[in-house]
């Protein structure tokens, strides 16, 4: 049996070691030597002295319980930490949390309260921007030579194929596509200009 002031030089992977043999001693010494951070990072997920008590041995079971499976080439404090981490996790996942319906009114001593939230989805100003750069989208498409503004518009509003415009428009697909380059450089041109 591991004597407790021998238990203080030994390493966390001597300690593990020794564990894995049964001995109770070097289970005790890794939890006296680890519990102040296990409950120090459970206390600050979950926020409640008396459940981080809980789940501090929680956590020492679940790591104790599972020490064949630690793998020595990571830190033991890590690997612990992960297990605290994930009981709390789960410990508030658990937890019912108490939610507030928007639709009940709300009943204080002055009386009840509505509960209202003001709609911050509409944004005039952004609205307008859109509005602004669709007709400005529009008139530079209507300022484009004929050849080129229908290839433009079968191909973005009507959403035709290279093909299909080909076929209506009794040309090639490589002069199709040619007219729709062009017309793009213009767009963009156009649309730089009347920024």
């Amino acid at each position: 049996m591991i004597k407790k002031k021998e238990d203080k030089g030994l390493d966390d992977q001597a300690l593990i070691k020794e564990a894995l043999k049964g001995k109770q001693e070097a289970y005790k010494t890794l939890m006296e030597r680890h519990r102040n951070g296990v409950q120090y990072i459970i206390f600050r997920l979950v926020r409640n002295r008396d459940e981080s008590l809980d789940l501090v041995q929680e956590t020492f079971l679940k790591a104790f319980s599972s020490l064949v499976n630690y793998k020595s080439k990571f830190r033991f404090t890590t690997w612990l930490y992960r297990i605290a981490a994930n009981c709390s996790i789960d410990y508030l996942r658990r937890k019912k949390i108490d939610s507030l319906s928007l639709d009940q009114h709300l009943e204080t001593e002055k009386g009840t309260l509505e509960i209202q939230i003001p709609d911050r989805t509409y944004d005039p100003e952004k609205d307008l921007t859109l509005k602004q750069q669709e007709l400005s989208i529009e008139e530079a498409i209507n300022s484009l030579p004929k050849k080129y503004r229908e290839v433009i518009e079968m191909r973005h509003k009507e959403d035709k194929s290279y093909e299909e415009i080909a076929l209506l428009l009794h040309i090639s697909v490589g002069t199709v596509k040619a007219r729709i380059f062009r017309a793009r450089v213009l767009l963009k041109k156009k649309l730089k200009f009347m920024r």
